[in-house]
């Protein structure tokens, strides 16, 4: 294990900010990274910018440059797309640009500008990260191809509508509190499974919602933090990236994700762990069939087991295993490009105890965030902990 210690987090509120583009979403983030950590944008000596729709929603390619320069930073910038993995990959490519010794200070996350775009618009730049001579050409959009693994699920596993909206409540109840998030209200059950159909058996709120925001952080190496007297509370101490087949059809199975349980392989035998020892998660809950996938990717359920856990109240904040207190894709909202990156920025906060939901795993040591792109075909799993 090389810890990559975290010295400073930030993102914008996440909701509907059409007006802003995402290099100045990116910009408002970065700035609340470097005053958390005391750094300037002098420091940095790399950039990792993670964005998926610049050319279709803000006709803008060649984003790298353009959110260093609205960070305040001149060194190398690189955008990094890997659909909705894409701030995921980036923190991943900054962990390990640390690690080779290449560099000391990497600023690391991304952004993403959607509500610009209609309805049409953006479900149609969504899709473009599914097959599009096998998939988009037949009419299949992210909620039909999710709501295939979740009928799928329901056909091996079984579980019931009820227990996705268990899902939908508990990502809603976290956010209530989470000043950034986009939805901070309750709903119930009822809420759930009334709520106009979008593809069986998902209802509106089982799905996240288009949303612009930005995210940050800003890695460091060990001895520059000693150096400067950073004293960083929380470090990335495991990283994992794997993929998959692009297209459902060409899956072995509906139900299991192993891009993601071989991410989460990688990030365990990295940080010198396994998934007994995570007290708390942060998982790519863009539909709530997906949490379920999640858990039982990264081990820390058996298959078929996960889709009880949000109705058991073992996820919720009082629960054994706290998954998503800062509201999920659900309720947080899921700027795509920046989605990987605010999982960072809240999981590092809820380890520190500065994140308004911290209290309900005060004692928490070891948290894991996991970072999907399109149905599972790219992921990316990260190992957080406190540093002693």
């Amino acid at each position: 294990m090389e810890r990559v210690p975290i010295a400073g987090v930030g993102m914008t509120k996440f909701g509907k900010q059409g007006q802003r583009t995402s290099r100045e979403l990116f910009g408002e983030a970065a700035g609340k990274a470097f005053e958390d950590a005391g750094l300037s944008p002098d420091d940095v000596d790399e950039v990792f910018f993670g964005n998926f729709m610049g050319e279709l929603a803000e006709q803008q390619g060649h984003s790298g440059p353009l959110a260093a320069d609205a960070a305040g930073v001149t060194a190398p910038a690189t955008r990094i797309e890997s659909a909705c993995a894409s701030s995921g990959a980036a923190v991943r490519h900054g962990v390990n640009r640390i690690r080779n010794g290449d560099v000391d200070v990497v600023l690391v996350g991304g952004a993403e500008r959607m509500t610009n775009l209609s309805t049409a618009e953006g479900t149609a730049g969504l899709a473009a990260a599914a097959d599009a001579l096998w998939e988009i050409k037949s009419g299949i959009t992210f909620p039909g191809a999710y709501s295939l693994m979740a009928n799928r699920y329901f056909h091996e596993h079984g579980g019931s509508r009820e227990d996705l909206a268990e899902i939908a409540v508990k990502n809603h109840e976290h956010a209530v509190e989470n000043e950034l998030a986009q939805f901070q209200r309750a709903i119930t059950v009822e809420d759930v499974v009334e709520a106009p159909t979008v593809c069986s058996p998902f209802g509106l709120y089982d799905c996240s919602p288009m949303s612009d925001g930005g995210s940050a952080a800003l890695l460091v190496s060990e001895e520059f933090a000693e150096d400067h007297g950073l004293g960083p509370e929380v470090a990335i101490t495991g990283t994992g990236q794997n993929g998959d087949r692009l297209a459902l059809q060409d899956r072995v199975s509906m139900t299991r994700t192993p891009a993601a349980e071989r991410a989460a392989e990688q990030a365990y035998e990295d940080a010198g762990i396994g998934p007994d020892d995570i007290d708390v998660a942060e998982v790519h809950d863009c539909f709530t069939i997906a949490e379920a996938l999640a858990l039982e990717a990264l081990g820390l359920y058996e298959e078929g087991e996960a889709i009880h856990a949000a109705t058991n109240g073992e996820t919720s904040a009082g629960g054994e295993l706290p998954v998503n207190l800062s509201g999920g894709l659900k309720a947080k909202g899921h700027p795509v490009g920046a989605t990987g990156g605010a999982q960072i920025s809240e999981l590092t906060k809820i380890l520190r105890g500065d994140h308004v939901n911290s209290d309900a795993v005060s004692d928490a040591e070891v948290g894991i965030t996991h970072n999907a792109g399109g149905t599972v075909a790219s992921c990316v799993v990260n190992v957080l902990e406190v540093i002693a």
